[in-house]
Order: C-alpha cells, then sequence, then structure tokens
C-alpha cells in the first residue's frame, strides 16, 4: 500500500474518532429534568451528583449542608450518590462526578459545572443566573 492511502486511511479514522468523541462529549440539550423526592417544586434547586467515596464529593459535603441550610427558602440543594443510585447519573446526564447542575424553579437546566465548586462560586452562580441568594434567616447574616 503506497504511503498517499496509508496517510489517507489514516486521516479518515482520525476524524471518525474525532466526530465519535464530538457527538459523544456534546452537551445535552436543557431539558427539564423531574425535581428529586423531597424537595420543593416552587423553588430553584441545586443538584450535586457525586459519591460518599469520592474526595472532591467530600470536601463538597459541608459546603452542601451549609447551602442547604442557609438559603433553605431561596434554593433546594440536593445531594445524589451516583454510585447508589447509578440509573440517576444516567438520567441527569453525568459523566464525571462531582457535577453540579442548577434548575430553575420550573425545573429547566440553567447551568452546569463538574468538578469542585466552592460556597462563593455556587453563590456567584445563583446570583448571576438571577437567584437572590439571600441567608432563611437574619441571624446568618452576622
Amino acid at each position: 500500500m503506497s504511503k498517499a492511502k496509508r496517510a489517507t486511511i489514516i486521516l479518515i479514522l482520525a476524524c471518525a474518532v474525532i466526530a465519535v468523541l464530538a457527538m459523544k462529549t456534546r452537551q445535552h440539550p436543557r431539558e427539564i429534568i423531574p425535581t428529586p423526592t423531597g424537595t420543593s417544586d416552587n423553588l430553584p434547586r441545586l443538584v450535586d451528583l457525586g459519591a460518599g467515596k469520592c474526595i472532591p464529593c467530600k470536601m463538597m459535603a459541608p459546603i452542601l449542608e451549609e447551602l442547604k441550610t442557609t438559603f433553605a427558602e431561596t434554593f433546594d440543594v440536593t445531594f445524589i450518590d451516583v454510585w447508589e443510585h447509578p440509573k440517576e447519573a444516567e438520567t441527569y446526564n453525568t459523566r464525571i462526578i462531582p457535577t453540579q447542575i442548577f434548575f430553575n424553579k420550573e425545573g429547566k437546566e440553567l447551568f452546569r459545572h463538574e468538578g469542585f465548586f466552592g460556597k462563593e462560586e455556587i453563590l456567584a452562580k445563583w446570583k448571576e443566573l438571577g437567584v437572590e441568594t439571600l441567608p432563611a434567616t437574619t441571624e446568618e447574616l452576622e
């Protein structure tokens, strides 16, 4: 086989691999996903998909708990362990953990982040998305 034919075949295969990878990693449409059990239908919500044994997920656990308590009247916070509930990972199109998904109060996905996401970054994202991040009580302001 000539060098030109080999190069053409390699180029075609490389393009095919790139096309498949692009289709697999392309972001899924911002669809309405059912509200996780135990959350309010009339508040925006943050869904964190992770696992109890994942180190970045463990680092996020106290942040999520604080947000859940402090901003209970502003937005819902839900943690889903995808190792215990693998179908949820599929439902939310999770590629890596942790993944945080911000939903409006109608359940439409507004933003998705993969990896560790700090408290200040989460609050800044809510503000950017138009959700006023005021604590549930004035005691938290002090």
